[in-house]
């Protein structure tokens, strides 16, 4: 992800609630529109939408800028963002809410997020058998698996693949490490997880999503499946930056793996959710989740290090059932970010506070979602401000400096027509990776054209940098550009290794070349 500042003309905002009942720190009632708007500018975010939930009522709800850039059109309290992997605490807490149901008394056996997959999913394989018989629910929901994060989304996302293939070539993928030895986001994981539920409920994870927690907290305006944002009234649309243009993008097509992140929502609603989550389960004082569920999501299952942090204390970071736990500052933080196409959000609770952050925003290509959210917390907790979104920015001036040198360095090679080790028509052709599929190369206005089987609309130019080298542009900005090599043998294209932007995936993609 690259950014740069663009001036953004409408820095305005939109309603906002605030509570007289409690003390607001000086920061969020003094600066916190001035902090927000400049941001949208420093940043170049065309939207931002915030909320605060402070001992069980809305501090304050406030939409800034616009949902779509070049428009006038605000954001406002209801404005749906999808909200990326801020969905998983959705998929983590239906299940746990399964196993907290009583036993009905025509239910042959209960639900227990330490059933083994297989018990659910009898047609659930990994790579290794082993692996796949030994997995259980708990498995899914706290990245243990053993992939690397990330590992499998660039076959997965915006791919035309459906669930049941998605499932089929997880199983097929070879994990980067031993099974519970390392954690690893997989949202394939997350998506399997989600499956299991209309095996116990008879609904789809969709349906219960909507019908059991949407619908009881009047949350009447949020999406669980991401087609649905396309046909939706108040609504961002998705952006990124790419060499320092911001640009409109396409929303993800991620529904084959909902469950990890399809979720579109407003902070109105998201407020709703927060509010009972830090009154353990009770929104207006009606039951809408067991505590025993809110706890088992909040239970440390995989250790992620020692924590840290560039101004505080923070001394370990963990990961429950679809949240990020961490000690910070004396207090215990419950949260998670959610990354797709065009949009990052942030939701973090500190129940020992009844301090809840919500912080979302219509470009994949900020840190300000992030920065936002620690000076709240900060402001909350009596630490000194430290102007997070200046020193975020700061390093990411220096990294997209580095980079605009690194791409006029190899865009200067290009111009120079280096010499390749083969004549460019032996780059062309067909190539198989064993488990993503198939993908060719071809000749088009001059030019070496990369399509790929399961992305009809993706392809991504190659440009000679001498040798076996190239230089890869992709159509789709939120993919990046990267250098790629041919491995060559004997005076013979061997295979392709491809990558893609590491918002999307690190892994590399061996393709084989076949004809």
């Amino acid at each position: 992800m690259k950014r740069i500042v663009l001036f953004v003309a409408s820095l305005c905002f939109q309603h906002s609630v605030f509570s007289q009942a409690d003390s607001i720190p000086s920061f969020v009632r003094d600066s916190l529109d001035v902090y927000t708007n400049r941001a949208l500018a420093d940043w170049q975010i065309p939207g931002i939408s915030v909320s605060i939930i402070k001992n069980g009522k809305v501090v304050l709800m406030k939409g800034y800028g616009v949902k779509e850039t070049g428009t006038m059109d605000k954001v406002d309290e209801n404005t749906l963002f999808m909200i990326g992997s801020n969905s998983k605490a959705f998929t983590a807490i239906a299940l746990a809410m399964l196993e907290a149901e009583k036993l009905p008394a025509d239910k042959p056996e209960k639900f227990s997020l330490d059933d083994k997959v297989q018990k659910w999913l009898p047609d659930f394989k990994l790579y290794d058998p082993w692996v796949a018989k030994e997995a259980n629910i708990r498995d899914l929901l706290c990245h243990r698996l053993g992939f690397e994060t990330f590992q499998g989304d660039f076959m997965y996302f915006d791919s035309d693949l459906t669930t049941a293939e998605v499932r089929e070539k997880m199983g097929k993928l070879k994990p980067m490490y031993g099974f519970r030895s390392k954690w690893g986001y997989t949202n394939c994981a997350f998506m399997t997880a989600g499956e299991i539920i209309p095996k116990v409920t008879g609904q789809p994870w969709a349906d219960f999503v909507t019908e059991r927690i949407f619908k009881p907290l009047g949350m009447n305006n949020s999406l669980a499946l991401s087609k649905d944002i396309k046909t939706a009234g108040n609504k961002c649309s998705a952006h990124t930056v790419t060499e320092g243009v911001l640009k409109k993008i396409p929303y993800g097509h991620i529904d084959n793996l909902a469950p990890a992140g399809s979720i579109s929502s407003s902070v109105n609603d998201m407020s709703k959710w927060v509010m009972m989550q830090l009154n353990n389960g009770k929104l207006d004082g009606k039951e809408i989740i067991p505590e025993s569920a809110i706890a088992q999501t909040r239970t440390p299952h995989s250790i992620l290090g020692n924590g840290g942090h560039m101004f505080n204390r923070s001394h370990f970071a963990l990961y429950g059932l679809g949240w990020f736990l961490q000690e910070y500052a004396g207090r215990k933080i419950v949260e998670h970010t959610g990354g797709v196409n065009g949009f990052v959000t942030s939701v973090c609770l500190v129940p020992e506070e009844q301090l809840g952050i919500i912080v979302f925003t219509n470009t994949d290509a900020n840190g300000f979602y992030e920065a936002l959210r620690n000076e709240i917390e900060d402001a909350y907790l009596g630490l000194p401000y430290r102007n997070y979104s200046k020193v975020y920015r700061s390093y990411q001036w220096a990294a997209e400096e580095e980079k605009a040198k690194e791409n006029k360095a190899t865009r200067d090679s290009i111009a120079m027509n280096p010499k390749t080790e083969l004549p460019i028509a032996a780059y062309a052709g067909e190539y198989l990776h064993n488990v993503y599929g198939k993908m060719n190369i071809k000749i088009e206005a001059g030019n070496l054209i990369m399509r790929f089987e399961h992305h009809k609309g993706r392809w991504g130019m190659l440009e000679p940098l001498g040798g076996n080298r190239f230089f890869c542009t992709y159509n789709d900005p939120l993919y990046g550009m990267k250098k790629l090599e041919f491995t060559v043998v004997n005076k013979k294209v061997k295979s392709l290794t491809v990558r893609v932007a590491d918002f999307v995936e690190f892994t590399p993609y061996e393709f084989i070349k076949t004809k």
